[in-house]
């Protein structure tokens, strides 16, 4: 079992677990939404799904204490999406990350499990502020960073994107 890193009222977020959290992580980054909103992540197979598990959060995990974790349902089991903290080239702080499964869109997921990343992170890991981008044409990724607390500070060049994110901040 991966390791536990916390749970709301409805959604438990863990470690991805190559193996187990192939087929979904397959699913997750080849969807539309994820490819207009973030982008091709090239997982074109499971195998390639399993690496990604391995090698991008796996790695994560280990050196830096956190990463994209698994967001499942409390009451089903059910593979919602992931959110976690990422450390970003050209960022001063972990950035919140977040993306799940169409279906889970619209449900109030993101803001869930946003929000008890945020706590996560003062609370266990002491951190102090924490950034967040989006393209700018995601209005819903937007909404959700303002309601659990973030400020939009403008936009930002980041290596490795083609174009300007929105950036924004939250002060623990």
């Amino acid at each position: 079992m991966s390791q536990l890193v916390l749970e709301t009222e409805r959604l438990i977020l863990d470690e991805l677990k190559a193996g187990r959290d192939d087929l979904f992580i397959f699913q997750l980054l080849n969807e539309p939404g994820f490819l207009q909103n973030i982008g091709d992540r090239e997982i074109y197979d499971l195998e390639a799904a399993a690496g990604y598990i391995e090698n991008r959060q796996g790695q994560s995990y280990r050196d830096n204490g956190f990463g994209l974790w698994r967001v499942t349902s409390r009451e089903t089991g059910e593979s919602l999406g992931l959110c976690g903290l990422v450390r970003r080239e050209g960022l001063d702080f972990p950035d919140v990350g977040y993306a799940f499964l169409e279906s889970a869109w619209s449900r109030g997921y993101a803001q869930e499990a946003a929000a008890a990343t945020i706590a996560h992170a003062h609370d266990k890991l002491g951190m102090k502020t924490l950034a967040a981008i989006t393209k700018p044409e995601n209005k819903a990724s937007m909404r959700v960073l303002e309601k659990v607390g973030f400020t939009f500070q403008g936009m930002i060049d980041l290596p490795g994107l083609d174009a300007p994110s929105t950036y924004f901040l939250i002060e623990l």
